[in-house]
């Protein structure tokens, strides 16, 4: 089990490695062919290429500028933004356009010009084929019609590529006038220039007419807001850019700072008030203490004088007694003083609580001021939000008036500016040689891909190629064992060479491969020797005849051999040995017609005895299943050696099955070259399928050169050895 694993394994990995000799010699098998068929294909591409006329070409090299010098700047109205790579493109697809091309056409009046106006040198109408006149149901083409055909050929012409990481294209135009050639790209670059002036006039004049028509309705626009702004401010009565809420605003303020001032001054006094209240007027001692009073000017005076009245009266208090007259007069002073300044002190008080009655009045009427002034400016609030809303709508019409009526202006004043994009930096000059059909690249490319296409056509014939060719095919691909081959004799002197071959050269490569078949067969049962031996094929014409005729001379040098003709459809033993193919044969001794020593005859030249097929039998088949077949097979069998039985091929008729329970041995012949191993692997199934007793495959018909210069089979390893292949032959 681990042996077969093995030999999987590496049948496995054989398959994976490319085997580079065998592509190798697949080439060298179909050399010659792959060599005349190049040969042919090179000497028509030289036939064609020298009829072929010379086409010149010429380039013309325009500068395309991303930015131009701009006089005034009126890019919005252009439409164009050139700073970034669709400009180029958009130019180049320009170029190559079809208006382009039709207006060059027309200026060099191309349509009427020989190049375009050429019959083909060879035309096909398959209504010339035909017997009969058919009526001409198609209508001629028109002058338009033929016009656009040749402005098709035209742009076929013409090249436009742009040169990498610069501003410069290259127009190029093929003719076969190099003067013409010359011509047209030029005039393409010079058409292109023209065009792109008259289409920047055209988009000039559209934004001119445009904005004139813009104009007038923002115009209208502008004059209807002013008109509602103005009907709103004489509506409600506004004065002042705010509709008055400036003044407002500001009256709001004054209100404000004056109510604050009168709120503190009311609370200043306040304090006083309420201590004053507290106090009452009746008490002027404890009045004169309050703060307000104590600081007020009027009452220090008194004071002061209250004060020089009691310091005189304590100096004549210490003269006079108190009943002095001066005495009395001081003390009338005294109470004088003591009077005016009660009497101050309530004139400060009663100051004090008009201040704070005034204070608390102002700050009344105030805060209802300032009241006021608020509900008025909610008023002038809702009135400035539709005065702005209103003064809005008229700055923005009258922006976008203004900016209009700029770009008009600029508009109108380049509209006589036309500034080109482009210019001819190289212009076309006349080829001096033509540009095509280079004639040396079209030979040997035509020479290379003739050898390619004949080198995988050699390799598709390979992959199509199912026949058997080499032992590695019998083994490998039918799965049988290699008893030898015959190699192919190329005798023309003699139709069928490989009938004599053996007798008449018993030193050549084909007697020593018989010989080797002859000891394969001997070896296989030495204990118990295959006394009847059957040789079919597959198909009719693969040599089994030739083979069961040889393998009967070889056999016939050491043993009593008989040769028979087992196959009943078409007999041909009598013929390739030079018997009457009337005499009585197989058919005749199965049907008892004929006694057996008439039906065999004797060989002389090679010394076997042959039992020829005889009278055609109606049903083959039958004769060769009936008990008189087997009962004669028996007698033979104890009359000779070794029996060799030419039988029909496998996949033709049965007979080969029905024989094959009869006799001890098999051999499957297979003819090199010609048969396809699905058929011989279908014929060898049929035998295995009864259990036919097979003991190899002969490979028949091998061109050993051949095989051993195309297919890597060392087949002269066969006879090399004993000094027999037709080289040493000759050499010896």
């Amino acid at each position: 089990m681990e042996n077969k694993q093995n030999a999987a394994f590496d049948r496995l990995m054989q398959e994976d490695v490319i085997d580079l000799r065998e592509y190798w010699l697949t080439i060298s098998r179909h050399k010659w062919g792959i060599l005349g068929f190049a040969f042919l294909v090179t000497l028509l591409t030289i036939l064609i290429v020298f009829s072929m006329r010379p086409v010149y070409r010429a380039t013309a090299t325009l500068l395309i500028e991303a930015q131009e010098a701009q006089v005034v700047s009126i890019e919005e109205v252009y439409g164009l933004d050139s700073g970034n790579q669709e400009y180029f493109l958009t130019q180049f697809e320009i170029l190559k356009s079809r208006k382009l091309a039709e207006s060059v056409m027309r200026k060099l009046d191309l349509a009427n010009h020989p190049e375009f106006n050429e019959k083909p040198a060879f035309s096909f109408n398959w209504r010339d084929l035909l017997p009969l006149e058919l009526p001409d149901g198609g209508v001629e083409p028109s002058e338009e019609d033929l016009f656009q055909s040749k402005l098709g050929q035209f742009r076929q012409k013409i090249t436009v590529s742009p040169v990498r990481k610069t501003q410069l294209v290259k127009v190029t135009y093929e003719s076969y006038s190099p003067v013409m050639a010359a011509e047209v790209a030029n005039a393409i670059g010079q058409a292109y220039i023209e065009s792109n002036l008259e289409a920047k006039l055209e988009v000039t004049m559209q934004a001119s007419t445009w904005l004139s028509d813009r104009l007038g309705y923002l115009r209208d626009e502008l004059r209807v807001a002013e008109k509602q702004l103005q009907a709103y401010r004489d509506q409600e009565g506004i004065v002042g850019e705010k509709g008055g809420l400036d003044i407002a605003s500001k009256e709001l303020d004054l209100v404000s700072t004056k109510l604050v001032e009168s709120r503190r001054d009311r609370l200043e006094l306040q304090g006083v008030y309420d201590q004053i209240q507290k106090i009452g007027k009746r008490n002027p001692r404890k009045l004169e203490l309050l703060p307000a009073v104590l600081q007020h000017p009027l009452v220090q005076t008194m004071k002061e004088s209250v004060a020089e009245k009691q310091l005189k009266k304590s100096e004549l208090a210490k003269r006079y007694g108190a009943k002095h007259p001066k005495m009395v007069a001081v003390n009338s002073e005294l109470n004088i003083a003591y009077r005016s300044l009660n009497q101050q002190i309530v004139s400060v008080v009663n100051g004090v609580e008009n201040q704070y009655k005034a204070a608390l009045a102002s700050e009344k009427s105030l805060e209802n001021s300032l009241a006021a002034t608020k509900g008025s400016m909610q008023d002038l609030s809702r009135k400035e939000f539709k005065l702005r809303e209103l003064q809005q709508d008229v700055d923005t019409k009258r922006a976008l008036y203004d900016t209009f009526f700029t770009r008009f202006n600029e508009t109108s004043a380049t509209g006589d500016l036309r500034t080109a994009n482009a210019r001819i930096v190289d212009p076309a000059v006349k080829p001096q040689l033509p540009a095509k059909p280079n004639k040396k690249l079209i030979v040997v490319l035509a020479f290379v891909v003739s050898v390619m296409f004949g080198v995988v056509f050699a390799f598709l014939l390979k992959a199509l190629d199912n026949t058997v060719k080499t032992a590695a095919d019998i083994e490998g691909k039918l799965g049988e064992t290699m008893m030898g081959l015959l190699p192919l004799l190329k005798r023309k002197d003699v139709k069928h060479p490989s009938y004599s071959e053996y007798l008449e050269d018993s030193q050549s490569a084909f007697a020593e491969s018989v010989r080797t078949i002859r000891t394969g067969v001997v070896l296989s049962a030495l204990d118990n020797p295959h006394k009847v031996l059957a040789v079919t094929s597959t198909m009719p014409g693969e040599g089994k005849t030739s083979t069961a005729i040889n393998m009967a001379y070889s056999l016939g040098q050491m043993e009593r051999v008989l040769l028979i003709d087992a196959d009943m459809r078409r007999p041909s033993l009598a013929k390739a040995l030079g018997f009457d193919p009337r005499i009585p044969g197989l058919s005749n001794l199965v049907a008892g017609t004929s006694k057996l020593e008439d039906c065999i005859h004797h060989h002389e030249t090679s010394g076997i005895d042959v039992l020829t097929a005889g009278i055609i039998p109606p049903n083959p088949l039958e004769l060769l299943s009936s008990e008189r077949f087997a009962k004669a097979l028996s007698v033979l069998e104890t009359k000779y050696d070794r029996i060799v039985i030419d039988t029909a091929p496998t996949q033709a008729v049965s007979d080969a099955l029905v024989l094959a329970p009869k006799v001890g041995a098999m051999i499957y012949v297979v003819k090199a070259d010609s048969t396809s191993y699905q058929q011989a692997k279908a014929g060898l199934k049929r035998l295995k399928d009864i259990n036919a007793p097979l003991i190899g495959v002969v490979l028949n018909q091998v061109n050993t050169k051949k095989a051993s210069k195309y297919y890597g089979a060392d087949y002269g390893g066969y006879y090399d050895t004993y000094g027999y292949t037709e080289e040493n032959k000759n050499a010896a």
